[in-house]
């Protein structure tokens, strides 16, 4: 496993955070944080294996948070130094003592012991951001001349995102940790054109977005050469499909699309902010309001959900968050029923919580730290199930392969979602693909209706880079592993009839 940038290091974070700090504690300040951060994010995009756009930015700055007199003060800069970091703390108090007067309820945040000096790099080997952009091309180039040269496929897209972040966090509790977490996302998407009508179809990789390095788009972890040689077959078979005949129908759904259910219907959902009406303005609030802990039932007995910032490879993995609290492993929901919400201190401290479970985030040193979410997961089963088995107690249902396009209320109650494939199962066997498949349903029927889940060899996990939330909105990367699952009779609809074509 890599370890930390030295280049990053000689930058002084340390210093500059001891500075920030000691000015912080002469004022009297209750709590004081400060965070430095460097993030390398590189774009890549190839339109028929030629290069269409390549992107390589850095964002450097440093901030401090105090909580002086109950009352909460930030300010960021991109000056570096000791000096700049005194001063970047002087006017985060100069902002808490202006803040002060408008203030409903004084601000506390519930307390997180010392965890020391750490260290910590996410699993990856190879940095991605320092392949050399040539190398980056021509891998891209290849898969995308390979799939072109398919009568299958008219056109190819190919993308690569890539994110390293270097960070230097400390407080006045005493944590001070120097964290680096790298990830990236591939894709390519294939599309196919009727010369007659102008119709067309696509088709689009299911390898997830990681935290991992170079070595992911080098096999480990993924088999992309078998992905891509089974693509141009899958999007003939999609143009060829029937049409789905709208109904109620048992489905299996495959993780590379249950995963963004988890995220929509749970991972939002489950953020105490936002079933508290903190998020009202953007993207709404929670269905599963605080008074339901412990008595909704969210879905059947088979559904556990974690969060968890600890993960291997998650994208949202952390030793220490951007709140000085531990990464942890927490319950959300157990054998269907609600148990827990995803915590940062603040929102901790108001609703009696002892500890925050480590939810806090910002999307870089400029922004002040909300609560985002964690690797929210649904757990696997115990008994082995595999994705025969699960289709096989099927007498007539649909198999959901891939994510696409979504849509959901703003209570995080009412969805409909549809994906890149979808299979017709007929008495217990896959019967060729049928395509304009969305599956609708309110969020605690759809997980009622939940009978199965897979074992461990059935388990993915997936994500996305780009979870929005806040005002300013900022992005997060966040991870949701999930087994396929069988669930019940559930509302399934036709596209194309919907949107009246």
């Amino acid at each position: 496993m890599a370890g930390l940038d030295s280049s990053f290091l000689e930058l002084g974070p340390e210093e500059m955070a001891a500075a920030a700090l000691g000015l912080a504690e002469e004022s009297g300040c209750a709590d004081a944080s400060v965070r430095i951060e460097r993030i390398r994010s590189q774009a890549l995009r190839l339109r028929d294996g030629r290069l269409e756009t390549a992107a390589d930015e850095t964002t450097l700055g440093a901030s401090c948070r105090v909580v002086h007199d109950g009352s909460l003060g930030f300010a960021a800069t991109v000056e570096l130094g000791p000096e700049a970091a005194a001063g970047l703390a002087r006017a985060a108090l100069g902002a808490a003592r202006a803040t002060k007067p408008a203030l409903r309820r004084r601000v506390e945040l519930v307390p997180e012991p010392s965890h020391g000096r750490v260290e910590w790099t996410s699993s990856y080997e190879l940095d991605p951001a320092q392949v050399p952009l040539p190398e980056r091309v021509e891998l891209l180039g290849a898969w995308s001349r390979g799939l072109l040269s398919s009568p299958h496929v008219d056109h190819v897209t190919a993308s690569l995102l890539v994110v390293v972040e270097d960070k230097c966090y400390a407080d006045l509790a005493g944590t001070t940790a120097l964290q680096r977490r790298v990830r990236l996302h591939p894709s390519l998407e294939v599309l196919a054109v009727d010369p007659e009508t102008g119709e067309f179809d696509t088709m689009r990789t299911l390898a997830p977005p990681v935290g991992r390095g170079w070595e992911y788009l080098l096999g480990t972890g993924w088999d992309f050469e078998g992905e891509l040689e089974a693509l141009p077959e899958q999007l003939a078979e999609k143009r060829q499909a029937r049409s789905v005949e709208p109904g109620r129908y048992d489905l299996v759904v495959d993780p590379s699309n249950l995963w963004l259910t988890i995220h929509e219907s749970i991972g939002h959902a489950t953020e105490l902010d936002r079933a508290m009406g903190y998020e009202a303005a953007m993207a709404g609030t929670s269905f599963a309001t605080f008074d339901k802990l412990g008595s909704l039932r969210y879905g059947s007995e088979v559904m556990t959900v974690t969060g968890d910032r600890t993960v291997e490879h998650g994208l949202s993995t952390i030793a220490i968050d951007d709140e000085g609290v531990e990464g942890q492993s927490f319950d959300l929901i157990v054998d269907g029923t609600l148990r827990g919400y995803q915590l940062d201190r603040r929102i901790a401290a108001e609703m009696g919580f002892s500890r925050s479970n480590g939810c806090a985030y910002a999307e870089s040193a400029l922004q002040t730290p909300i609560q985002r979410m964690a690797n929210v997961s649904l757990r696997p089963s115990s008994d082995d199930l595999s994705l025969d088995d699960l289709i096989g107690g099927v007498e007539q249902g649909i198999y959901v392969v891939g994510d696409k396009s979504w849509s959901i209320d703003m209570q995080r109650h009412n969805f409909q979602f549809t994906g890149q494939r979808f299979y017709a199962i007929e008495k217990g066997r896959v019967a060729g693909q049928v395509k304009d498949v969305a599956y609708q349903a309110r969020t605690t029927d759809f997980w009622g209706a939940m009978e199965a889940v897979g074992g461990p060899q059935t388990y993915v996990l997936g994500g996305a880079f780009n979870c929005g939330k806040g005002q300013p909105m900022q992005s997060a990367p966040v991870s949701h592993g999930c087994p396929a699952a069988l669930f019940r009779q559930i509302n399934v609809l036709n596209t194309r009839a919907e949107s009246g074509r």
